[in-house]
Formats: C-alpha cells, sequence, structure tokens
C-alpha cells in the first residue's frame, strides 16, 4: 500500500535516461550478456531464455525456488521480464523440471493437486472423472486462520472436460494446507507442503501524520465496508486471462512483503504489489467482473473493487479519479480510473490486489492466466 521508492537507475522509473543511454545500449547488452555467460560457467549454475507467457512467478515454482531468489541470483530491479532475456537459475536444480503434482483417486474421480504451494499463492485443485461434477471440496487447514468462512463447502467450476476448484494459502502459514472432497458417502483427503517468503521484515516509521490513519475509527468502518465484498459468490464471469492493471513496467513493493508501519508495531503484510506510475497513468480492469465498490477512503484512497465471480476480485488503491460506479459491468482491458496518492500513500503508484475468497494472493500468479497455476 505504501509505496517504496525504487533505485534512482532503475529502467521502468528513469525514462528519460534510457533515452540517453538508448545509443550504448547494444553494447551494454552485449557486456552484460557476457557478464551472464562468465558467471554462469564459473558456477556451473543453469541458463534460461525468457520465453512469451513467462513471468518470475511461473519459473520460480517450476525451479522450486522463489522470486526472491531469481531476482537476488539475477540481479534484477523488477520483476518485469522480457522475450529473450538470459536468467540464471539455481546450478543444482535442474531447468525446467517442476515438482510433479499429486494424483488422488476414488471411483468415478481423479484428483489432482500442486506437490507445494508457497504462501499467498492460489492454485486450483483438478477434478476429472465421471463424479467430478457431485464433489464437495472444503479445505479444512482452514479452520483457526485469519480467513473469511474457514471451510466452506465449494461446488466444482466446469473447465474444459475438467472441473476445478480454487484455493489460496494464507500469508504466515507455516503448517500443510489440508484439503477434503466429499462425494456421496466417500470422502478423500490430501495434504499439501506449504513454503515461505524469504523476505526481510521492512520498517516504514510512518510519520504521525499518517500513521494515525491506520489507528483511526474510520479505517474500521472502511474495512468493514471492504469485506462485505468478499462474501459475494457469483457464477465466474471471466473467460479470457486476467491482464495487468497497466501499462506501465515495474513494481516497487513485493507481494507478501513483512513490514512494521510504526516503531513498536505488529508485523503486517503487504497484501498487494505496488507499481509506481504517473499521476493520471489510465488503470484499468484486469477482467470481466461486475464493479462492488468504488468509493474514496481514508486508508485504500480511491478504491475500485471488482467482483470477478467464483469468489475472485480485483481491487485497485489510491486512484485519483474513479470513472466506475457500484453495479457497472466491466470488460477486461476497460479503463476503470486513474492513477493517484491517495489515502495511505507516500506517492503516485497503483496498490493492486487479487483475492480469493477474500484472501489476497500474489496477482502475478494470475497474470496471462485463466486460473493460476
Amino acid at each position: 500500500m505504501i509505496q517504496t521508492p525504487r533505485p534512482p537507475t532503475s529502467p521502468s522509473m528513469q525514462t528519460s535516461a534510457a533515452h540517453r543511454t538508448q545509443g550504448r545500449r547494444p553494447f551494454l547488452q552485449f557486456r552484460q550478456a557476457t557478464l551472464l555467460v562468465l558467471a554462469l560457467l564459473s558456477s556451473g549454475a543453469s541458463a534460461y531464455t525468457v520465453k512469451p507467457g513467462d513471468t518470475l512467478y511461473s519459473l520460480a515454482r517450476a525451479q522450486g525456488t522463489t522470486v526472491a531468489e531469481l531476482m537476488r541470483l539475477n540481479r534484477l530491479t523488477s520483476t518485469a521480464l522480457e522475450v529473450g532475456q538470459a536468467l540464471q537459475f539455481p546450478g543444482e536444480v535442474p531447468v525446467q523440471t517442476p515438482a510433479t503434482p499429486q494424483t488422488e483417486q476414488l471411483v468415478g474421480l481423479t484428483v489432482v493437486a500442486p506437490a507445494t504451494l508457497e504462501v499467498g499463492e492460489a492454485f486450483v485443485l483438478r477434478l476429472g472423472g465421471p463424479r467430478a461434477a457431485q464433489a464437495t471440496v472444503r479445505f479444512l487447514s482452514e479452520e483457526g486462520e485469519d480467513v473469511q468462512l474457514p471451510g466452506e463447502a465449494l461446488q466444482p467450476v466446469a473447465f474444459g472436460n475438467e472441473f476445478v476448484v480454487l484455493g489460496r494459502v494464507v500469508l504466515g502459514k507455516s503448517t500443510p494446507l489440508v484439503y477434503d472432497i466429499q462425494v456421496g458417502e466417500e470422502r478423500l483427503r490430501g495434504t499439501v507442503k506449504i513454503s515461505s517468503l524469504p523476505q526481510p521484515i521492512q520498517r516504514l516509521n510512518l510519520p504521525a501524520s499518517l500513521s494515525s490513519k491506520l489507528e483511526a475509527s474510520a479505517r474500521k468502518a472502511e474495512d468493514t465496508v471492504v469485506e462485505q465484498t468478499y462474501l459475494r459468490r457469483t457464477p465466474q464471469a471471466w473467460s479470457k486471462p486476467f491482464q495487468p492493471a497497466l501499462k506501465v513496467q515495474g513494481q516497487s513493493t513485493a507481494f507478501g512483503q513483512p513490514r512494521i508501519y510504526v516503531t513498536g508495531g505488529p508485523v503486517q503484510y503487504h497484501y498487494g504489489i505496488d507499481y509506481p506510475a504517473p499521476a493520471g497513468t489510465p488503470v484499468t480492469a484486469m477482467n470481466d467482473g461486475t464493479v462492488v465498490l468504488a468509493e474514496l477512503f481514508p486508508v485504500r484512497g480511491g478504491l475500485v473493487v471488482i467482483d470477478h465471480g467464483a469468489g475472485v476480485s480485483s481491487l485497485y488503491f489510491h486512484q485519483r479519479k474513479l470513472l466506475v460506479r457500484i453495479g457497472e459491468r466491466v470488460q477486461r482491458g476497460q479503463k476503470i480510473g486513474e492513477v493517484g496518492s491517495t489515502g495511505l500513500s507516500t506517492g503516485p503508484h497503483l496498490h493492486l490486489e487479487l483475492r480469493v475468497r477474500g484472501t489476497a494472493t500474489d496477482p502475478a500468479g494470475w497474470m496471462n492466466r485463466l486460473w493460476p497455476q
């Protein structure tokens, strides 16, 4: 929610600097490629060439590593990738060898679940067979967690020749995820191992003029209004992959970053991704859906919430101008507002969230996908 300043040489923020160095770019690219090759030869690490549709999130998962580790290995200042870009993977991990999904079976039902998950990750259980549509799914490990309607009974959604059930892992979770599937009198239970995001705590030490907004009674009223939108259970409204909300590239604060806003305060998680952009930059809907909230709030600022159905909602914070109203149906890519610095913000940026039944999930896991991996 709070914009963390990016290094002044970041290519996504310093457009004018990029223009000044355009003449030197071929030489710089050659030099960077040479240094990367030498590093790979000396370290024994594997090299990978970015392909269309790749994201740091998907590559990190395929390699059994983290986005933070890939950024560290490749000295990246942004999660944005370019097709043809060379990346270094940890040498002891085979290239493009994702963990094998778990497969469980009942009579007339096959269930495919992820082998591992990270905190804050959205995922799907894939159900096949003649009884898939009759299944009821519950995530039993949600009991005792800070989620709405823990252990809620979920019905599969038809997707091609199979059915899917959308799940999510709460930030801060350390115990395995447990799912329970019932068909008639038969039950199947499975577990998925959860790994953490190795991110250091960010100490913001906000001035009283900003931190007071976190303690004000208006904040509680704001939370109540927003959280009511998470209770909607409407049919799936989208049929195309989710897309970025801004055309500009680069982010300043990663998803799941643990933060302490004021000295001595509690650790809180960053539930979205911050995208710095000039004030007035168009904000567009990530996918089809219905606007369920469009209002100016003390903390979230100019906020739009879109219900995409199937328990999925996207949230767009700190806008200076809202161009949609409650009840309006919007399409993927439609302009819904403009970047601003309203609410609890230190500079123009978009704070973007993508929630599953009220729980924050990493927006990067949805980009250019119909469903998260």
